[in-house]
């Protein structure tokens, strides 16, 4: 037994001191060297690409499946509904036609009464040759190619309102800084509101907003100028939400206001205007002008002109 402790010793010393021989003859590298002599050292990891380091699990994302998928609004510019009592659809059908094509140059946003716009113009007059508008628009009017709207601001306090026709050549861009709706479907008494609600900067930057989310209300009510005014804003068929009346007329003249009131009107079934057919063909005529396309592979752009001319030029598809 001792001889075999004694041969295994030794045979452990030969090994030793072939090892040391062999450091002696081949001198190892320095890393390994520094590891020899510092002992067994953690591995710090210096990023992300290292393998061995922690990378933090992905964030999960909760769905609800049961909540439908949010779409883009569907919004269809008044003036393409004809007025009431129309019995004449050739000349409204041709009349889209053009307005379609005209939307295929000029790009025409979706804007309410209430919304801020900026419309740049071609003005033969200007350094430029064109010139620019901001304003909040406080009406639209008109339909088919003879739509309009007015924008209003104060400049140097002074209140100034442009009409501009929605389809008009000279109108070279229509740009929707802030969109927004009021309580009424007609600003015009804004004329003889404080100056502080028709201001805004000319330099104003647009608002961005998401076009799947619903188009915010401004329930903002204005002070009124002291009277006269431009209209009895006061008197039921106007109905007038957005103005601070309480601070402008007293009780009698509310009670005066009053006896003009019609509250039969709103029980009339035939003042309804059911526009939900109308609206559903004219959907299928905006989807197909914009998959229109002749059998030469040219697709036809209309330019309107003055109400003599028109111009038609072939743009290749």
């Amino acid at each position: 037994m001792a001889s075999c402790i004694a041969a295994g010793h030794g045979a452990a010393m030969g090994l030793g001191r072939s090892f040391q021989a062999a450091r002696t003859l081949f001198p190892a590298p320095a890393s390994f060297a520094c590891r020899v002599h510092a002992g067994p050292v953690r591995q710090h990891s210096t990023g992300p690409s290292e393998p061995g380091a922690f990378q933090p699990p992905p964030k999960p994302v909760i769905m609800d499946k049961r909540r439908p998928a949010e779409q883009e609004r569907r919004f269809l510019s008044p003036e393409f509904i004809p007025r009431r009592g129309r019995t004449d659809p050739l000349k409204f059908q041709i009349e889209r036609k053009d307005m379609l094509e005209r939307r295929k140059v000029l790009h025409i946003p979706e804007f309410y009464v209430g919304s801020i716009l900026r419309v740049t113009t071609a003005d033969p007059y200007a350094s430029g040759k064109i010139s620019q508008f901001l304003g909040i628009c406080i009406q639209r009017s008109g339909r088919g190619l003879g739509a309009t709207f007015i924008l209003r601001n104060v400049i140097e306090g002074q209140g100034v309102e442009i009409c501009f026709e929605l389809y008009n050549p000279r109108v070279h861009e229509i740009e929707v800084v802030k969109l927004e709706k009021r309580l009424d479907d007609s600003l015009l008494y804004l004329r003889d509101a404080l100056p502080e609600y028709s201001t805004f900067d000319v330099n104003m930057k647009p608002v961005a907003q998401e076009p799947t989310q619903k188009v915010p209300v401004n329930e903002l009510k204005v002070k009124m100028k002291p009277k006269p005014w431009s209209k009895r804003w006061e008197r039921p068929n106007f109905d007038i939400k957005g103005i601070r009346f309480d601070l402008c007329l007293t009780e009698e003249q509310m009670e005066e206001a009053q006896k003009w009131s019609q509250p039969w009107l709103e029980f009339d079934m035939m003042r309804e205007y059911d526009t939900s057919k109308i609206e559903a063909a004219i959907w299928k005529e905006i989807e197909a002008s914009k998959s229109f396309c002749s059998p030469l592979g040219l697709t036809r752009t209309v330019f309107l002109g003055t109400l003599n001319e028109v111009m038609f030029c072939f743009l290749q598809h």
